[in-house]
């Protein structure tokens, strides 16, 4: 949990967040009151840290701690379900650390003890595409080899993405050691990244002929500040470097590899391949290879089974007789449906194989038994008609090569889906630009020269030019120009922004009409694209607690469904031994063994354990797909279960309701005086304080002064700064007190009756007054507010039509409080509140059966945001490296929250109606392809169209999901637009 609450504690934000300085909290939370430390009475105090696997909720971290506190010899304890750790502190001489683990698997949950909290360093996360998943079965079926290896903390495996996110201890396991694990579980496996918060370059390094070159660049590179890690593939001349931004860069590197041995070696950045859809193209074409070579097979078979047996004078061709009763149309289709079955068909051999292996069972089981039964029956017939003269079967080639065709078509159209439903990161992806314009600056400021380079050399602080249309290369600020950048790509904000001096910019986005020279604050991993895609990627591994459903079922569907195939089989075929049925129901060209063979096949391949295990993950890829494309980052399928169900939001006041930065609103003289000289004093005093309040004064004292931008102010003596009240100095031989009410009465300094009526207006309206004497006389008020976002109201009263209840929490004084709660129409209200106070409101509130959201802006509300079931990290810009909030909100417009609760109520409604389609499927299918409605209708469905039929299933699930991606926000936000109400 301390990660989580200094993670969010850490947003960075250029408007100011309270009128009072955050305060400080410890990482763990402090001894119960009353409580006395007393080392000599209980022993020596020790801290453990424990890895908790298998909490999906604040009930669950509830269950862990009782269970902890239980023990005798325990000072407290902490759970953080969102990292899956808790921390204790206990005596030893009463507990130890694996009684407290026990404690914990009693209750439920899986435990390690995480030997030294200050190894985090050595944790990493890593990234593999895999081969081979078709099902939920598979998907687990990794996960469970990659978490039983010593050292992995966490695994997640995504089906829909066919991705592995490992969490591990690098000290402990190695990533290749996790790519052999997932190769021994039968799956092929490519790594796509190492390492965590690093900064990474490939180079291709040309020249290098010996090992003792390659050392000397090693070791010329070694010596620069910053390298942390390099790696040489002698195959590739490909160099890999890890580097802190903050000390070098990559035209560092390349800059030393070419000065190193007499300028005969040659350095570029290494050519990539676009690693995230190259696998999917590969993919694709092996499948649509695949089933083309199927279809040249298979339509032969299919027209000598099917077509051409109806047809005089080719049926007496196909019927003539080769060896005793074997008949030439017999041989064709044997010879044409082998290489559909082991070659094309070879794939599934080898997945059935390999999930067997393991001890499960997954959907290339049932397509290899079905056909198999269908072509070694047919077989069997064939070799009987050979060595017999009154033989007289049916095969069933065409069934197995049509089924194989179809369930290729069937996957083919699926990875095509599939790899629509990951479009959004591909997009993110793309919007940095190829090139950027790096000016050389001399000491005056003047711009020397300018020159193209590749975006990935771009290091930290060099200046770059953008042109109007341009992308903007990397993250920085305004050093020179005004432009207007669109940013709609990365917040979702549909109209440009005006950019001018000291203004940050994101990089991807677009320059619109005039030049800018940006200073670069961020590059690679540590910039807000790259945040924005690990986010989206972390988002999509991630699994909903419904996907459980999921994975339940797919542990004995293929079981369940082998018995009903064998059964269905049996049955039919002891119907038709007894005569249970009459003969008038046997096709003329099978026997009853035949008609049952049939119906147990289909029954075996219409069943499809795809369409369960893919309706949860496409769904979710989808649904923070469009969140991400709209400014609104949703981590992952739990974020999105809590969000549907919220039926409560607690808002935090300053910056969140309000703007978030004070600004002066009114002035009261109550002498004759100029105003510009009133403020020319009073900003004097105030622009040496660094008080959210004395910026406010300063800002708004510029508007007076003729150079508004770089304004001298007079100079002050004896400055002092009073905390918490005001400041005091001399300007112009004159003695300026500027303050609140408090102030001037320590200062003996009288209060007119009318200023204080004026002070009790200002509160009224949830403004707050200042107070300026000159030579201790009150000559002035200045009324300060945060003002209220615009559009805050609507929002409200959207969210109430939402059934949504509102509270709003705030640190601020009731007086403010309840004027901001009556116009902005927020009934409930809690004042006064300290952020661990504001935590216990929202457990008070869960506690009441209510599904909570917090939306804070981060500084203060970091306890709360975690204690609720749906964090959200309001106004956060571009620094969205959140750990602790499950939706950040990339613009602070409270209408975003209204967004993430709609979209994520679209989204999972989706997954249900997927969850319907794919169940309603299989429950239907199956009797259906049983031989339900044979009786009744004489309707069967031939094993080759129940594979057709599985293999649209699961494709049916994906374009279901895919509809999401033409979700639009509630029509009553787009009004709000019209009307002219847009949060800036």
């Amino acid at each position: 949990m301390a990660s989580k609450l200094f993670a969010l504690a850490c947003i960075r934000n250029e408007s100011c967040r309270d009128l009072s300085p955050a305060p400080h909290y410890p990482s763990m939370p402090k001894y119960p009151k009353g409580v006395p430390v007393q080392e000599n009475m209980e022993g020596s105090e020790a801290k453990a840290l424990f890895s908790v696997l298998g909490m999906t909720c604040s009930a669950c971290a509830g269950s862990v701690e009782k269970a902890i506190k239980r023990l005798p010899g325990i000072r407290d304890a902490a759970v953080d379900v969102l990292n899956n750790k808790a921390q204790v502190l206990f005596f030893p001489n009463f507990v130890n650390e694996e009684t407290i683990r026990e404690a914990i698997e009693d209750a439920g949950f899986e435990a390690a003890l995480i030997k030294d909290d200050v190894d985090n360093k050595s944790v990493q996360t890593c990234r593999f595409h895999i081969k081979g998943m078709t099902c939920t079965s598979c998907s687990r079926a990794v996960e469970s080899a990659l978490q039983g290896i010593n050292g992995v903390q966490n695994a997640q495996v995504a089906l829909a993405t066919e991705e592995a996110e490992i969490r591990y201890d690098s000290k402990i396991v190695s990533h290749n050691q996790l790519l052999e694990a997932i190769e021994d579980a039968g799956f092929e496996a490519i790594l796509i990244s190492t390492g965590e918060d690093k900064s990474k370059i490939q180079l291709k390094v040309d020249g290098v002929r010996t090992n003792y070159s390659m050392r000397i660049i090693e070791e010329s590179l070694q010596a620069l500040p910053g390298v942390q890690d390099i790696e040489y593939d002698p195959l590739l001349n490909k160099v890999s470097l890890s580097y802190k931004p903050d000390e070098t860069g990559p035209r560092n590197f390349i800059q030393v590899i070419e000065s190193t041995g007499s300028g005969r070696f040659k350095a570029m950045i290494f050519p990539e391949e676009g690693q995230h859809g190259s696998h999917r193209q590969e993919e694709i074409k092996q499948y649509y290879k695949s089933f083309l070579w199927s279809l040249i097979f298979t339509i032969p078979v299919f027209l000598t089974s099917m077509v051409f047996m109806y047809i005089p004078g080719i049926k007496q061709g196909l019927d003539s007789k080769v060896v005793k009763m074997l008949t030439k149309g017999e041989l064709l289709r044997w010879v044409l449906s082998t290489p559909v079955q082991f070659i094309i068909g070879r794939r599934f051999y080898i997945g059935s194989y390999k999930a067997l292996r393991n001890g499960s069972a997954n959907m290339d089981v049932l397509i290899a038994l079905g056909t198999n039964a269908a072509y070694f029956y047919s077989v069997y017939t064939v070799l009987r008609a050979a060595t017999s003269m009154d033989f007289n079967g049916v095969d069933f080639f065409e069934t197995s090569s049509m089924l194989i065709s179809f369930i290729l078509l069937g996957k083919y159209l699926e990875v095509l889906a599939k790899g629509k439903t990951s479009e959004a990161i591909a997009k993110l992806m793309n919007l940095a630009p190829e090139t950027a314009t790096l000016l050389t600056i001399d000491g005056h400021g003047n711009v020397v020269s300018e020159k193209e380079i590749d975006s990935r050399l771009i290091q930290k602080n060099d200046i770059i030019k953008i042109i109007p249309g341009a992308k903007v290369a990397s993250d920085g600020f305004v050093i020179w120009g005004q432009s207007h950048v669109n940013e709609s790509m990365i917040t979702g904000e549909a109209r440009p922004v005006a950019k001018r001096k000291g203004d940050a910019v994101i990089g991807g986005t677009v320059n619109e009409n005039g030049v800018l020279h940006i200073q670069v604050t961020r590059v690679g991993s540590e910039s807000a694209l790259s945040q924005i895609v690990r986010l989206v990627e972390s988002a999509q591994m991630a699994k909903a607690p419904v996907q459980k459903f999921a994975d339940r079922i797919s542990k004995y569907f293929v079981p369940l469904v082998i018995v009903l195939a064998f059964g269905t089989w049996l049955a039919w075929f002891l119907a038709g031994k007894f005569n249970a049925y009459p003969k008038s129901w046997i096709p003329s060209s099978m026997d009853s063994f035949e008609l049952a063979f049939q119906f147990g096949i289909s029954v075996m391949v219409i069943a499809c354990p795809c369409a369960l295990g893919l309706a949860t993950p496409t769904a979710v890829m989808v649904g923070t797909g469009v969140g991400a494309s709209q400014g609104v980052l949703i981590k992952g399928g739990q974020a999105l279960e809590n969000a549907h169900k919220v039926d409560c939001i607690v808002f935090d006041k300053t910056g969140t309701l309000t703007i978030g930065k004070p600004v002066v609103v009114s002035t009261r003289l109550l002498k004759n005086m100029v105003l510009r000289e009133f403020y020319e004093l009073v900003a004097a005093t105030e622009v040496n304080s660094e008080h959210p309040l004395a910026k406010a004064i300063v800002e708004y004292a510029k508007k007076f002064g003729e150079d508004e931008e770089n304004h001298v102010w007079p100079e002050a003596e004896d400055f002092v700064s009073i905390t918490g009240h005001g400041v005091k100095a001399t300007v112009q031989s004159k003695e300026i007190i500027v303050g609140n009410k408090s102030l001037m009465l320590e200062s003996h300094i009288f209060v007119p009756v009318d200023a204080e009526e004026v002070l009790v207006e200002m509160e009224e309206m949830a403004q707050t007054g200042i107070l300026v004497s000159i030579n201790r006389e009150v000559v002035g008020l200045i009324a300060i507010s945060d003002p209220l976002k615009p559009g805050a109201r609507d929002a409200i009263s959207i969210l109430k039509s939402m059934n949504v209840r509102s509270i709003m929490v705030t640190g601020d004084n009731w007086g403010t409080a309840n004027s901001i709660a009556k116009e902005v129409g927020i009934e409930t209200v809690i004042a006064e509140a300290k952020p661990e106070q504001k935590a216990e409101k929202v457990k008070e509130l869960q506690s009441m059966g209510l599904t909570v959201a917090m939306v804070g802006d981060g500084i203060n509300d970091s306890p709360a945001l975690v204690a609720a079931d749906v964090g959200m990290a309001i106004g956060a810009g571009t620094d969205i490296a959140i750990e602790a909030a499950d939706i950040v909100l990339m613009k602070s417009n409270l209408e975003d929250v209204i967004t993430a609760i709609d979209l994520s109520r679209k989204t999972f409604s989706r997954i249900r109606l997927n969850y319907i389609w794919a169940l309603g499927y299989n429950l239907l299918g199956i009797p259906i392809a049983a031989g339900a409605l044979f009786p009744s209708t004489g309707f069967r469905l031939p094993p080759w169209i129940a594979g057709a039929a599985m293999a649209a299933s699961s494709v049916s699930v994906v374009c279901c999901s895919l509809l999401l991606k033409n979700y639009r926000r509630p029509k009553k936000l787009d009004t709000l637009e019209i009307s002219g109400i847009q949060v800036e």
